[in-house]
C-alpha cells in the first residue's frame, strides 16, 4: 500500500470533493442563470455541500499524509558507517512488543542512530565491529554488506510484483 496506492484510495475523497464543489457552485449560479425555475432561496444550502468540499478535503489528506511523509523521508541521505554495530535489551521506556534495540556507532563509539526492534526473544547486550549502511526513516540496511532485509534486494518496475502471492498463501 505504498504512496500510489493510497493515491488511488485518496481518488474517492477527492471525486467526493470535486460533486460537492460542483453543487456548492451550482447552488450560486443556476438562480442567476434560470430565475424562472430556481429558487434565490436556494443558497441558503450551499454551506452544507461547502463543509463537504472540506470535509472530502481533509478525509483525503488525512488519507495521503502518512505515505507522503515516508516518500519525503526517501529523499533523505543513506549513511555508510564503517564502525560497530550494536543491540542492547530492553529498557522502562520500550514499547511492549518491542526486543531491545539496535545502533551503529561511529569509530568513536558514538551512536550515529538507534531504533527499537520488535520481536520476542530478548536481544543481548553486546556491540561489534561491523559497515553499516543505514538512513535515520529506514533503519539498519546492511550489515558488513549483507542486506538485512529492510529494503529489497532487487526492485521491479514500479514496485508491481515485490512481494510474490505464493508467500503469503502458505
Amino acid at each position: 500500500m505504498g504512496f500510489f496506492g493510497r493515491l488511488s484510495i485518496a481518488i474517492e475523497p477527492m471525486l467526493c470533493g470535486l460533486v460537492f464543489g460542483v453543487i456548492t457552485f451550482g447552488v450560486f449560479v443556476a438562480p442567476r442563470l434560470s430565475p424562472q425555475w430556481v429558487n434565490p432561496d436556494i443558497v441558503v444550502i450551499a454551506p452544507v455541500f461547502g463543509l463537504g468540499v472540506l470535509g472530502s478535503a481533509l478525509w483525503a489528506l488525512c488519507v495521503m499524509f502518512a505515505p507522503a511523509r515516508a516518500l519525503a523521508h526517501t529523499l533523505r541521505p543513506i549513511y555508510v558507517v564503517d564502525g560497530y554495530i550494536r543491540y542492547r535489551t530492553r529498557d522502562t521506556g520500550s514499547a511492549d512488543d518491542s526486543n531491545g534495540y539496535i545502533a551503529v556507532l561511529t569509530d568513536d563509539r558514538i551512536v550515529a542512530c538507534e531504533w527499537p526492534t520488535l520481536g520476542e526473544i530478548e536481544l543481548p547486550n553486546a556491540t561489534r565491529p561491523a559497515l553499516c549502511e543505514f538512513s535515520e526513516y529506514g533503519g539498519v540496511h546492511s550489515i558488513d554488506g549483507r542486506s538485512t532485509g529492510v529494503l529489497p534486494s532487487r526492485m521491479p518496475a514500479l514496485g508491481v510484483g515485490m512481494h510474490s502471492r505464493k508467500e503469503e498463501i502458505i
